[in-house]
């Protein structure tokens, strides 16, 4: 039986369906917003024993005939998930993931496939949307619908699922994602806004959410779902205890170690120590104690930081470690910086390129270039691990994502700096927020690398603890207060406002309050950490690296780009061969030319403009002789433009023969003297040399060349008469 909701959110309406498709899926909805559709499925499989994770995958995939297109690459199908693809598939998963019943360990796999893009509504909320639905549709132990939309901002107002189109315009792009009574995620980026507008922002779309989450719940209610609670095999409090007797003393003993090496040592001796200790009564119990072992942990570290005020590294809450900035490390690299935080290190590269190193994109959207392209790399050993390399995984993708949506809005206009700009972080060390030692880095890189970005960007990463009423906010969290906390909260800006948010929480009940206290926060920690970048450069050099391609435009006449490229690409090939510089032509007319060297790049600039450039009357050129004809000789003045010299204005003296004078490949001064009515280019060596002073000036005006057959070149041999035989 089809069941199908809806209800109008924003300017269009949000539909939920189930019963058409998928109906073996334990749980299928398909979403529908505007011409936009994705279908959502959910499947739960076995228990996986002996794992101390939660096995969910969240794939989200999109269908080219989605948007009426075939795919560009060689197979002409979907190959691996794109950068959006993987995205997606981690913004669906934050939200759902923390909502699961405690100690579900089964295998679940939620799946959003785009089956229609009407180009104008982002899919990605659809399928968050559905990707709940399908879960509580299901018997999976999901209890909370989750709802989410997106928030704009636009000449001081919100604005709701803003559009593609709508989005280019709007200060803000939020997506807020949460249950009935809490958020439990948030990402977006914004122009500089300040810290309170993001609070409204949140509380906007939090409020706004609430349809979808009903819709949710009106399906659930039509179809007659019963959910089976799901009930944690039963805490061993004799284990408990015995484990939390073992660890009392070492545990402490670990957390008067500052370095995170130290604590990961001897933390992984104890618990080594406690398992074997605990093996003869709790024989093939590993797993359990390992797990007790951490609650206890929690615990300790949790008591430590609400009651102490302490945290497990020794500082205060609002303690920001350690920074070090250095620039311009490597000389070849166009810019260069290393940021240090503690323990956590980043060592970030900036390269400038031309037009022909933009990114090309293949998406539902169409076909389109990046020209700004951030990478972010983890190696193993940053954590000290040994691990194959392979390709970029989920974390670096949205990592990347993230530093460049910090980072995007600084960037300068196309037209003001039309370089390809590729960043590169590479992670040496790790211990906590490594996403935002990139965005510092990433800064400090692109001024050394003399971008002229508007200003410095920086990031911290806040934390938070939270039980029993009291409420403990983290500055530049650990690795560990990451593990252990309750929100893992990014905020990147400048001085004067948010730039990047990121936040996914795992407590319930965050208040307002709480939210603006955490963004006050990070704005005194931004600041802090903007004053240490500023002290290692504070600006962008005013020239780039002597590495980096010097690029200029020029724009040229639309119906002389097919002279300026010449027949076959013939003429820029050459052009590109005698300077060593790269030209671009748009078909606009916008001319790019791009070479380290720049007298190279002046050179082809010279001989385009040379191309495209007129013959004007009065004006002096320095020609080489193309041909010689009994009446005289042509001469190119510009690339593919030669005039006529008459044998008369070769010398100032009578020319019995042309060939007497000049030959062939000689470079002559000459002087346009006409252009007649039949743009025919008229040329005269005496009256060049007389105005360069190299033969006396005798006040004659120059002689022009007789009009009619004998001035111009040989005669219609088909009109001579014949001579008699004799």
């Amino acid at each position: 039986m089809i069941e199908r909701v809806s209800a109008t959110i924003g300017e269009r309406e949000l539909c939920l369906e189930t019963g058409r498709m998928a109906k073996q899926a334990h749980g299928s909805v398909m979403v529908s917003y505007g011409g936009t559709v994705v279908l959502a499925t959910a499947v739960e499989g076995p228990i996986r024993e002996g794992i101390g994770f939660f096995p969910l995958t969240i794939e989200y995939r999109e269908k080219t005939y989605a948007a009426g297109r075939i795919p560009g690459n060689f197979f002409r199908r979907e190959g691996r998930p794109s950068e959006k693809e993987v995205l997606t598939a981690r913004l669906v998963d934050r939200p759902l993931r923390p909502l699961f019943a405690d100690g579900y360990k089964n295998e679940v796999q939620v799946v959003a496939t785009v089956l229609s893009a009407d180009q104008e509504n982002d899919p990605d909320i659809l399928a968050l949307v559905g990707g709940s639905a399908a879960l509580m549709l299901s018997g999976i132990p999901f209890y909370k619908p989750v709802g989410a939309v997106r928030v704009g901002w636009v000449d001081g107002n919100f604005t709701l699922n803003p559009t593609f189109a709508e989005l280019e315009s709007s200060g803000l792009d939020l997506v807020v994602a949460g249950t009935e009574k809490d958020v439990v995620m948030v990402e977006g980026s914004a122009k500089e806004l300040s810290e309170a507008v993001m609070v409204d922002a949140i509380e906007f779309g939090h409020r706004a959410l609430q349809r979808s989450i009903e819709l949710q719940m009106d399906l659930i209610q039509r179809i007659g779902v019963e959910k089976i609670r799901f009930e944690a095999p039963a805490r061993d409090e004799a284990l408990a205890a015995e484990v939390e007797r073992l660890a009392e003393q070492g545990m402490n003993q670990t957390f008067s170690l500052e370095k995170k090496q130290d604590r990961q040592k001897v933390r992984k001796e104890l618990l080594t120590e406690i398992q074997t200790q605990l093996a003869t009564n709790y024989e093939d119990r590993e797993s359990e104690i390992e797990d007790l072992f951490e609650e206890y942990e929690r615990r300790i570290v949790r008591d430590m930081i609400l009651k102490e005020g302490r945290r497990a590294d020794g500082r205060s809450c609002d303690d920001v470690r350690e920074i070090t900035c250095e620039v311009g490390l490597l000389p070849r690299a166009h810019g260069s910086a290393l940021f240090t935080r503690g323990e956590t290190q980043a060592l970030v590269a900036t390269t400038l390129g031309t037009a022909r190193d933009e990114q090309k994109l293949d998406q539902l959207q169409g076909e389109s270039f990046r020209n700004f392209i951030m990478h972010y790399n983890f190696p193993p050993y940053s954590v000290g691990e040994v691990k194959p390399f392979r390709g970029p995984g989920r974390r670096e993708i949205g990592h990347g994502a993230l530093t460049e949506r910090a980072l995007r809005g600084m960037m300068p206009a196309g037209e003001d700096f039309p370089y390809t700009v590729r960043i590169v972080s590479d992670i040496l060390e790790s211990n906590g927020s490594s996403s935002m030692a990139t965005v510092c880095g990433g800064s400090l890189a692109l001024m050394d690398a003399g971008v002229p970005i508007k200003t410095a960007v920086g990031g911290i990463a806040m934390g938070l603890v939270q039980e029993d009423g009291e409420v403990a906010i983290l500055t530049d969290i650990t690795g560990l207060e990451d593990h252990l906390g309750d929100m893992d909260f990014k905020v990147t800006g400048t001085a004067e406002g948010i730039t990047a948010f990121q936040m996914d929480v795992k407590a319930e009940g965050i208040s307002r309050e709480t939210f603006a206290r955490a963004l006050e926060q990070a704005r005194v920690a931004r600041l802090f950490i903007l004053d240490k970048m500023n002290a290692a450069i504070a600006g962008p050099r005013e020239e780039i690296s002597r590495y980096a391609p010097r690029i200029f435009q020029i724009t040229i006449p639309v119906e002389k780009i097919g002279g300026v490229i010449g027949p076959g690409g013939k003429v820029i090939r050459d052009m590109t061969a005698k300077t060593g510089a790269s030209i671009d032509i748009e078909d606009d007319g916008t001319v790019t030319v791009a070479s380290v060297d720049v007298e190279g790049a002046e050179k082809a600039l010279e001989m385009i403009n040379q191309i495209i450039a007129d013959v004007e009357v009065g004006k002096i050129y320095k020609g080489r002789v193309t041909r010689l004809m009994n009446f005289g000789a042509f001469v190119e003045v510009l690339p593919g433009k030669e005039g006529l010299v008459h044998i008369s204005a070769l010398a100032p003296h009578h020319v019995k023969s042309v060939g007497d004078v000049v030959k062939v490949g000689d470079e002559i001064q000459v002087k346009c003297v006409e252009i007649d009515d039949q743009n025919r280019v008229n040329l005269s060596k005496v009256a060049a040399e007389r105005e360069l002073g190299l033969i006396p000036d005798t006040g004659e005006p120059p002689k022009r060349p007789p009009r009619g057959g004998g001035g111009r070149g040989p005669r219609d041999s088909s009109k001579r008469r014949p001579r008699p035989r004799r």
